[in-house]
């Protein structure tokens, strides 16, 4: 049987994970991700409750300050689901053997899927304190994580972690910690597929079929599209190399068992959603 020639045509960036150093302080752009992702967040949150036009009676059930004052508890959700969600479902055995290292969150390990519990949890908290409808909530939060998404995986490409499969097609990349081979660069996969195109479709959703008036169908088609966008990336994405593949299986990845559930939850949320004056 013949080998597959590997051949790399693109040059992987070489970019200083570090973008700023004053002294023994390092300003890395994982971190600098996040702040965009959650300021861009909350301006583009902003926007959608100051726009009457998107609401049913041309009023939002949440106003500007809601989403100012909810900014500290979606940034303690997303820290903190997203680290314990990397220990508990990626790096257990690591975390136990090396316990101060579950501190080290500027080395990476975040995991979307805890940092969506995170969200989820501060979200259910924030608005029973507020008395606002949950599901409008939700529907503001999803709309505006795609931006959290974009930069994130952008800076794990910078990082050059999670990085693809061996492949030999035209833009594959030698990712300095990658080995030798050609690799998918599955984190821009990601950040198109997660960030600008789920963008594009929630916005089109809210702003011309006026989806924020039936509540849970945004958030339910984010998930449902998140779901599907990481199950199909993960066959291009090598698995964290602690877990590997399951089952005994040479493709099933903890990424796509986490988002299998996501799918189901999201196909929910869109076939119940009804319009607002339905809804008790």
């Amino acid at each position: 049987m013949q080998s597959m020639t590997f051949l790399s045509l693109m040059t992987y960036p070489q970019i200083d994970p570090v973008f700023l150093q004053i002294g023994p302080v390092a300003l890395r752009w994982y971190g600098l991700a996040y702040v965009a992702g959650i300021l861009c967040g909350w301006l583009y949150g902003r926007s959608l409750v100051g726009n009457g036009k998107l609401w049913p009676g041309g009023v939002s059930p949440i106003t500007k300050s809601d989403i100012d004052d909810f900014i500290f508890w979606i940034t303690i959700g997303i820290v903190a689901g997203g680290r314990i969600g990397h220990i508990l479902f990626y790096d257990f055995a690591r975390i136990v053997a090396d316990p101060f290292s579950a501190l080290r969150v500027w080395e990476g390990g975040m995991s979307f899927h805890g940092g969506l519990i995170g969200v989820t949890i501060a979200m259910l908290l924030f608005a029973r304190s507020r008395k606002l409808p949950i599901f409008s909530l939700v529907d503001v939060v999803a709309a505006s994580v795609p931006f959290g998404l974009f930069f994130g995986r952008i800076a794990n490409f910078i990082n050059s972690e999670l990085w693809g499969a061996p492949s030999n097609v035209p833009w594959a990349m030698v990712f300095p910690n990658g080995g030798p081979l050609p690799r998918h660069p599955s984190q821009l996969y990601e950040a198109a597929l997660e960030g600008i195109l789920i963008f594009i479709i929630l916005r089109i959703m809210t702003h011309s079929f006026h989806a924020l008036g039936r509540p849970r169908l945004v958030s339910g088609t984010f998930i449902l599209l998140y779901g599907c966008a990481r199950i199909f990336v993960e066959f291009f994405r090598m698995p964290d190399i602690q877990l590997g593949y399951l089952l005994g299986t040479d493709w099933l990845t903890m990424g796509m068992v986490l988002s299998v559930p996501m799918v189901l939850i999201g196909l929910w949320a869109i076939l119940t959603a009804k319009p607002a004056a339905m809804t008790a």
